[in-house]
């Protein structure tokens, strides 16, 4: 009897978490129609919002995944919906078919954010895995066209970049060189300029330099003498009056 009870209550709580994942998977799948209601009357905000939910659930599907990667698409958003659309893949190795459709729309996403190799690279994985999706094919050949030109144009403005330094580097010796004759030709004027002062005012030695001093102190001695003859002279021809 015992026994028994403890196989009942076995029983009974298998039962509850069946009925329990049983009522969350009716719930996400809930979600997620209504999500899809939305998305075809294109209320993409609305229906992300339903995916979001759905795959908040336990134990999420990969289709609240998917779809909300392709609700996030639509809104342009396609660096969020690549970073879903990836997640999704990776996580939906044991079904072929879903993993094929995740890279191809995680191709989409990256082609629309110009990121070219990258999006390459995720159509050749969709292909491995669907090698009949004509669409990836042709995704394909046009993100390699796509590349090729984006790698054209780098290539150009580099170029382009390498000529206008090497313009750039010209100008600045040209410029030097200029400025260079300019001082040079300062220099020289200013050197001229103190060869006329030395011309005009030549040095002379210490002895001329003497000599010179001692005809100055001669003269000047001369001329106060004359000053004290002509004083006296004066004095010699005054007239004193007697009244």
């Amino acid at each position: 009897m015992r026994g028994w009870s403890i196989n009942k209550i076995i029983l009974t709580v298998m039962c509850l978490f069946l009925v329990h994942a049983t009522l969350q998977g009716q719930e996400e799948r809930e979600y997620i129609r209504k999500g899809n209601r939305l998305y075809k009357k294109s209320e993409f905000a609305g229906s992300e919002g339903m995916y979001r939910r759905a795959e908040a659930q336990e134990r999420s599907t990969y289709d609240s995944g998917f779809n909300l990667g392709d609700a996030l698409y639509k809104q342009g958003r396609y660096s969020e919906a690549a970073d879903e659309f990836k997640r999704v893949a990776s996580g939906s190795t044991d079904d072929s078919v879903k993993q094929a459709q995740s890279f191809y729309n995680l191709g989409n996403s990256l082609l629309k954010d110009q990121k070219f190799d990258e999006s390459i690279k995720a159509y050749i994985n969709s292909l491995m895995l669907d090698p009949e999706n004509i669409e990836a094919k042709y995704n394909l050949a046009y993100a390699q066209d796509q590349l090729k030109k984006q790698e054209e144009q780098q290539q150009q403005q580099q170029d382009q970049q390498n000529d206008k330094d090497k313009q750039d580097e010209e100008k600045k010796d040209d410029q030097k060189q200029e400025n260079d004759q300019q001082q040079n030709q300062e220099d020289q004027k200013d050197q001229q300029e103190q060869q006329g002062q030395d011309q005009q005012q030549p040095a002379i030695s210490r002895e001329d330099a003497k000599r010179l001093l001692d005809a100055l102190s001669a003269n000047e001695k001369e001329t106060q003498e004359k000053v004290q003859r002509d004083k006296a002279a004066r004095a010699k021809v005054r007239v004193i009056k007697n009244w």
